[in-house]
């Protein structure tokens, strides 16, 4: 959706708390080229329903074939990689659980904001992973040496913990929570006519994740795959990458022998 030049990726599978499958993933890659024209001056990424993200639709993960590396450079590392090449501000509105590759995808945001019904999970540990989607690496710039801590315990986290611990700057109520989105969302100020008018309001430079991930698809930016690929009883973890990680990749300040 787009307001002005602001553009909304709402994530879209609130049946299974928006875990990602390859609609989802093909739909977040158009989302984000959207993103990337110039008319766009800031991004704010959500997700509907009661959930941000939930991680991998792991029945669908478990029916591909092929090694997890060739799955996570066709799914989530472009994205991931993609997102963080916009040159605008990028804002996750974490409205409910974000789990997993979920996690990641807020922590790769330029900030975040979270509902009082958020919760933040790993997840990865869970189910024997490494972080993925570029989680190792974001999730430590933002907690520095307790990332590695809450990587491995897999503890859930509250939204006013994770306030506390400076994962989100704000955490706001349920019912005004999408207005406050809005409202938080950097409105960039109108172009110049001088010789700086072609730079773009934020000047993010551009970065690639070490590793990445994929993610949604937008129908008027509002990702939604057929309600076939949908499964209620699909448990939404987000799951590693699968591939053990270098010392310098993970940048969790432990070696991986």
């Amino acid at each position: 959706e787009r307001a002005g030049p602001v553009l909304t990726i709402t994530l879209n599978r609130p049946e299974v708390y928006n875990a990602f499958n390859r609609e989802l993933h093909a739909g977040l890659a158009d989302a984000l080229a959207e993103a990337a024209e110039p008319e766009i001056r800031a991004v704010v990424v959500t997700g509907a329903g009661r959930g941000f993200c939930a991680g991998q639709d792991l029945k669908e993960f478990q029916q591909i074939s092929g090694s997890i590396k060739e799955r996570l450079e066709e799914t989530y590392h472009p994205n991931i990689r993609a997102l963080r090449a916009l040159e605008k501000p990028v804002l996750a509105a974490v409205n409910g659980p974000a789990a997993g590759a979920g996690l990641s995808l807020a922590c790769a945001c330029d900030a975040r904001i979270a509902s009082e019904e958020a919760t933040f999970v790993p997840g990865f540990i869970g189910i024997g992973l490494v972080p993925d989607s570029g989680g190792s690496l974001f999730v430590h710039r933002l907690l520095g040496e307790r990332a590695f801590e809450w990587m491995v315990s897999n503890r859930r986290l509250s939204a006013q913990e994770a306030l506390e611990w400076g994962l989100v700057s704000e955490v706001v109520p349920a019912e005004s929570f999408g207005e406050r989105a809005s409202s938080t969302a950097p409105q960039p100020r109108p172009r110049s006519t001088g010789s700086s008018s072609s730079r773009p309001i934020c000047s993010k430079r551009r970065r690639r994740a070490t590793t990445s991930a994929r993610a949604c698809r937008p129908s008027s930016t509002s990702v939604r795959p057929s309600s076939a690929a949908a499964d209620a009883g699909v448990r939404h973890h987000m799951h590693d990458f699968g591939r053990r990680p270098s010392r310098t990749v993970l940048a969790l300040g432990r070696s991986w022998g």
